[in-house]
């Protein structure tokens, strides 16, 4: 199973439009020290700087040269071409937010079928599941074939044993997913967009990773700068949900050792974080890869 981070940033992306923070000059700037750090990680690094690009993965079966994609990137054109990739086999919705779903409307003249596998299971606040959404929104492309799966229910995507896990993203219905090789015995977890506090049986479901792809998009500290300001503190007080959607970084990492992940790396980064660190392991960056 090869994984490549195609996208890591969270809703702006990093650079963000219209901002010069240090972090988001560092991103611009390909004459930084950040190139020398990101080379030493295969990160491929172009002239223009490294971008956080939104949300998405891809997943390769090195076997049949399948490849899944995890979320459809609105930065879905710029990450295909800038990892020399072809259209995908399949992909799969974890929540109908428009970071992780709007770049299926690219698939256009692109994919004769694309199979989207998304939760068949009617989200309450929207009165219609995940699957029906795309399927209703996206109606105009003859190339998308949505299949509705259950919560925890194991399918076969690409040569992969896939499962959509409930985590908690207030106030919609939204899915981590867990990948297995049945040939390797590799495993991929991702947290999707949740905040600290996931379900017992989903964690039971994520555990125990080579690789844990995890939601955290700032520094517990910043909590203060947020009008809910944290939630779900550890025994210190430092509070492992920023807000009420998504792990502070802590939480992350912290979550990580709960399920004792062999690799993990944090995504869905703001570009509110120390300048100094913005770019460190084991926060992700676009085009990481690994095989598991």
């Amino acid at each position: 199973m090869e994984v490549t981070l195609l996208g890591t940033g969270d809703t702006t992306g990093t650079p963000t439009v219209g901002c010069d923070c240090a972090v988001c000059q560092r991103a611009r700037n390909p004459d930084e020290p950040l190139v020398d750090q990101l080379d030493e990680r295969g990160v491929t690094v172009g002239p223009r700087g490294v971008e956080r690009t939104r949300f998405s993965i891809h997943v390769r079966n090195e076997r049949t040269d399948e490849t899944l994609l995890i979320d459809a990137s609105p930065d879905f054109r710029t990450q295909f071409l800038r990892e020399d990739l072809e259209p995908p086999d399949a992909a799969l919705i974890t929540h109908v937010h428009f970071d992780h779903l709007d770049g299926l409307g690219n698939v256009y003249r692109l994919c004769r079928e694309l199979p989207v596998y998304a939760s068949g299971a009617v989200d309450p606040e929207m009165g219609h599941s995940v699957a029906e959404h795309v399927r209703d929104r996206y109606d105009y492309l003859d190339p998308l074939d949505v299949q509705a799966r259950q919560p925890f229910e194991s399918f076969s995507i690409c040569g992969f044993t896939v499962r959509l896990v409930p985590v908690d993203h207030p106030p919609l219905d939204t899915y981590g997913v867990v990948i297995e090789d049945p040939q390797t015995g590799g495993q991929l977890s991702i947290t999707g967009d949740t905040r600290y506090r996931i379900p017992a049986d989903s964690k039971d479901a994520l555990a125990d990773p080579d690789l844990l792809v995890a939601d955290g998009i700032l520094p517990a500290d910043r909590c203060d700068s947020h009008p809910a300001g944290g939630a779900d503190y550890d025994e210190n007080g430092v509070p492992m949900t920023y807000g009420t959607k998504h792990m502070t970084i802590e939480g992350a990492k912290s979550l990580a050792d709960e399920l004792d992940a062999t690799e993990t790396r944090i995504v869905h980064l703001s570009h509110y974080l120390p300048a100094e660190t913005a770019f460190d392991r084991p926060l992700g960056v676009d085009g990481e890869r690994f095989s598991l």
